[in-house]
């Protein structure tokens, strides 16, 4: 009965009609004082029979053989009370005709079938109980038991531990639960003591825990932080149940309490949107994004599924990254009209075929390389891909009647101090100076700092560092960014598409920059480790063209506020159209010739506040350079 294999389901119905019987003799033992006549017994003999086939009957009908033992709950047990209800009220029923179209005699004494009622439900439900402790206590032999204390006194919360006593890789043992809600504190659930949850920090320190749990939908975000903080302080990790409608089939698993992610802690506001703006300014739109299965890229691509564009083009030049997109849009059942392409923005022929065929009115050029060290040591593909790249896009533009023209780039481009940050700027500078020409789209820029989780920053990376064991690798101790997560720079994007006129940077909002080194506590914190302890955190000098830190607009510009508190409009110099025409084709010039010292100086000579950083283009630094 504890294992379904070794105790099928008739052996099930076995049991449950030989405690029928059991009670049926505690009932006569109780109505009797336990001297129960002889000519009882011999009224009993007859009518066990029809009493046995009710309880079966009824058995199989309510489907109660079919649970498994070592998972009866709450709800199992209201089955089997009313189960077993039901098939008494059944044998009162057969009674009664019995009596009055038969021969005035009862199958059993009224008293009886009372008692037996009570006796039947008492010990079947006892002994499902039992059962499940002892499967309990089996699959947790010779494991040591972790303790829990989970964050939630709710519905969500007992599910879980119901969920983690189901666990059969590990032996989980719930200490208390912490609660917001001062009035359940003291109470008991399911034998584990409630607690405030401004009591956690004494009792993680009373008490050995080894896990806190997180079990509330939508925690309030300031007792949130404070929990987490207790358990950080306590060195104890700090996991999370998914969303109810993440669950599978409706049911919670051990294997979706997840560590707590970084960007959730963050603090920062929630973005609002003005959804009615942004719906109406892309509903029916034929909408191309380049980079499409890129962090960003795939991340507007999914916010724009959902606001019934006309047709949605995703190119890339990253076969895999497209297809995992489109797989995510065809679960979803998302738009119909996605365009899947393969195709690279320096090929200029490709892209007038793509535009061609799309007829895009609106395009989100995200693609671009990103990485400051790996752009560093070749600053030629840097220029074919984030200069050279978004002058074909931006031209197909022009050609072929796009409205709007939405250009992501980079804080790495204000004051630039590698090559990855000067190419955006230069591109900046590309779209700028094309919005004078005739038929030109609404050329906008919208430049943000690092987006948390992103392929290639630093927190995956902690991650992977974390789960090898360390040590967490920082570049400098002082070394700070700003961080925002991609849905909400995708949904600042799309918003400050809304609001474009052309010619504009849109400055995003970032918050309050944080120290990587903090940022890599906190992760190791997180995990229930020590900094120092358990896991090292290991300084090893700043890379090439890297910051100490960013900026989000340069000394000469200023900013003008729009209706959204997060978004400003950047005042910068404008781009002189012939001068960068001839830059295009000098850059292309140079870039064929693979001189990298060359094309670095002539990219200095364009952005004259372009300062290399602990970078062998350093020595081309100048104090006044024109092109």
């Amino acid at each position: 009965m504890v294992r379904q294999g070794l105790f099928p389901r008739w052996g099930v119905i076995v049991v449950d009609l030989a405690l029928c019987l059991v009670a049926l003799g505690v009932a006569y033992s109780l109505r009797f004082n336990f001297s129960i006549p002889q000519h009882e017994l011999d009224l009993l003999w007859p009518v066990l029979p029809i009493f046995l086939l009710v309880r079966l009957v009824s058995f199989l009908i309510a489907g109660i053989h079919r649970v498994m033992v070592r998972h009866t709950n709450t709800q199992d047990a209201r089955r089997i009370f009313l189960t077993v209800l039901g098939g008494s009220l059944t044998f009162l029923l057969i009674g009664a005709v019995r009596y009055f179209l038969v021969d005035e005699k009862y199958l059993l004494p009224l008293s009886i079938i009372a008692i037996d009622f009570m006796a039947t439900a008492m010990l079947m439900i006892s002994t499902r109980i039992v059962f499940k402790l002892l499967h309990l206590r089996a699959i947790g032999a010779g494991k040591e038991a972790k303790n829990v204390v989970i964050y939630g006194a709710g519905e969500a919360g007992l599910i879980t531990k119901r969920t983690l006593e189901r666990a059969g890789t590990l032996r989980y043992e719930v200490v208390a639960f912490v609660d917001d809600d001062t009035r359940k504190a003291g109470k008991l659930l399911e034998g584990a003591t409630i607690f405030a949850s401004n009591k956690l920090s004494r009792f993680l320190a009373d008490k050995a825990v080894d896990e806190v749990i997180i079990a509330i939908g939508r925690p309030d975000p300031e007792n949130r932080r404070k929990v987490v903080d207790a358990a950080m302080k306590a060195n104890v990790k700090v996991l999370t149940i998914p969303p109810v409608n993440d669950w599978i089939n409706g049911q919670l698993s051990a294997g979706q309490i997840q560590e707590v992610r970084i960007e959730d802690l963050l603090g920062r506001p929630v973005i609002h949107l003005d959804e009615a703006d942004v719906i109406a300014r892309f509903k029916g739109k034929r909408v191309l994004v380049t980079g499409a299965a890129g962090s960003i890229g795939s991340e507007l691509v999914r916010q724009l599924a959902k606001l019934d564009v006309a047709s949605l083009a995703l190119v890339d030049i990253a076969e895999s990254g497209l297809y995992d997109i489109e797989m995510e849009l065809l679960r979803s059942g998302n738009i119909p009209g996605t365009q899947v392409i393969i195709a690279d923005v320096r090929d200029e022929l490709r892209m007038n075929r793509v535009f061609s065929s799309v007829r895009p009115q609106v395009v989100f050029h995200a693609a671009a390389y990103k990485h400051v060290p790996l752009m560093e040591a070749q600053p030629a593909e840097a220029v074919r891909t984030n200069i050279l790249g978004t002058r074909n896009v931006a031209e197909q533009a022009c050609i072929h009647g796009v409205e709007q023209f939405v250009l992501i780039s980079t804080d790495k481009a204000v004051n630039p101090t590698s090559v990855m940050g000067a190419s955006k700027r230069i591109a900046e500078m590309v779209i700028d100076s094309m919005a004078s020409k005739p038929g030109a789209p609404q050329f906008i820029t919208t430049r943000f700092g690092n987006v948390l989780g992103s392929s290639g920053s630093v927190i995956p990376l902690f991650r992977k560092q974390l789960a090898a064991g360390g040590p967490l690798t920082v570049t400098d101790p002082q070394v700070t960014r700003f961080f925002m997560t991609i849905p909400e720079a995708c949904r600042l994007v799309l918003e400050a598409a809304t609001m474009g006129k052309g010619r504009e940077i849109y400055v995003f909002d970032m918050g309050e920059p944080m120290r990587i080194a903090d940022l890599a506590d906190k992760m190791i914190r997180l995990s229930g480790l020590e900094p120092g302890k358990d896991i090292e955190i290991a300084y090893t000098g700043l890379r090439p063209g890297e910051k100490l830190y960013e900026e989000l607009l340069a000394t000469t510009e200023n900013t003008l506020p729009t209706h959204h508190p997060r978004i400003l409009i950047g005042k910068v110099r404008p781009a002189d159209p012939e001068q960068i025409l001839l830059a295009v084709v000098q850059l292309t010039s140079l870039t064929d010739e693979g001189n990298n010292a060359r094309i670095v100086a002539y990219m200095k000579a364009l952005v004259p506040e372009y300062r290399s950083h602990n970078s062998v283009f350093s020595n081309l630094d100048a104090p006044s350079t024109k092109p």
